[in-house]
């Protein structure tokens, strides 16, 4: 770890999950430390009980910012918030565990507005616990969203082969394609090109799928959907030198990303995008939120209470939203506070 490299704020998710199992290897594991300086926002009582669950001989060093965070192999610095009861159970719905988790966000989204940390790497929620707490949200997304003072983002797929940024995600198939208009696609691409060019390329190539078949083969397939939903917005974006390709034939972009023709594919609809990523396989895809002002990666499971305080749980998918998180987060003295449109 150098002092240049990204800040990257993990929350430790709903403590009587897998999350801080998940954590404490992840935060110490070479990979990790070759390309951040990771920060826990958590409990520190229950990261150490996960380290000796989990085996791994971790200094848990509380800390009181993140710059007093100082780096070092088998050390955890761990902004300790200290919320949750030394006797909760593992694997047990806990109010408790709810309200610690949303305090973890709601101090990682604080840190981020203040420029305190460059990205944000989350282990799982449990819904119904945040619920039981009283903070209605659906999942992170939609609660960095509420905490950061961000009215629209974007779910990216981002993968060591090929990036995906989604115009639609959990709607149904009618309901996307009414929805898709010109103005949601210019702004889901201009924050895939913003989230690229933040991670230190300055000029993306973009890929944008179109919605038919073919992308509608110049109006055989459809009734014109890409010349009024995508083309008009594709027109603005190229006019503003953002470098936005299409609409393309969903069935070989994947391909030509795969291969360096792109940085970034736009995808209209949930499968559309997430079903090649998928392909290249699960384990490898990382789920980011971009349109916030700091990168957000998260892991690709869920709280697991049936394993929880096992030490079964696998920390390679946090090891890879952490590599992500750093890869695609806001560079140290970046300024990342562009408005989002």
């Amino acid at each position: 770890m150098t002092p240049s490299q990204p800040v990257i704020a993990i929350t430790m998710g709903d403590g009587a999950g897998i999350g801080p199992e998940v954590v404490v290897p992840a935060v110490v594991h070479p990979d990790t430390l070759a390309v951040c300086r990771p920060v826990v926002i958590g409990d520190a009582k229950r990261l150490r009980q996960a380290a000796e669950i989990m085996g791994v001989d971790a200094d848990i060093v509380p800390v009181v910012s993140p710059a007093a965070a100082e780096p070092g192999p088998n050390r955890i610095s761990v902004i300790d918030l200290d919320l949750l009861p030394a006797d909760l159970p593992w694997g047990e719905l806990s109010a408790a565990a709810g309200e610690a988790a949303y305090q973890y966000i709601r101090t990682a989204a604080d840190l981020a507005l203040a420029g305190e940390v460059h990205g944000i790497c989350t282990a799982p929620l449990n819904k119904e616990a945040l619920h039981a707490a009283g903070h209605r949200y659906p999942g992170h997304t939609e609660l960095l969203a509420h905490l950061t003072g961000v009215d629209e983002v974007s779910m990216m797929l981002s993968t060591p082969k090929v990036k995906v940024i989604h115009v639609t995600t959990h709607i149904g198939l009618i309901d996307a394609i009414a929805r898709i208009e010109p103005g949601l696609v210019e702004r889901t691409v201009r924050r895939g090109h913003d989230a690229l060019v933040r991670a230190g390329n300055p000029a993306p190539v973009i890929g944008v799928c179109g919605i038919n078949p073919h992308a509608g083969e110049n109006g055989l397939f459809g009734y014109g959907e890409e010349e009024e939903k995508i083309v008009p917005a594709l027109e603005s974006l190229r006019a503003q030198g953002i470098d936005a390709r299409g609409p393309l034939p969903a069935d070989t972009a994947f391909f030509l990303a795969g291969r360096g023709d792109y940085d970034l594919i736009v995808a209209m609809y949930h499968d559309q995008g997430h079903g090649p990523v998928k392909v290249l396989g699960i384990e490898a895809g990382v789920n980011l939120t971009v349109g916030l002002p700091v990168i957000r990666t998260s892991v690709d499971h869920g709280t697991a209470f049936d394993i929880a305080g096992t030490g079964k749980a696998d920390p390679r998918s946090m090891v890879e939203a952490l590599r992500q998180a750093a890869e695609l987060a806001t560079q140290p003295g970046a300024d990342w506070r562009t408005e989002q449109g």
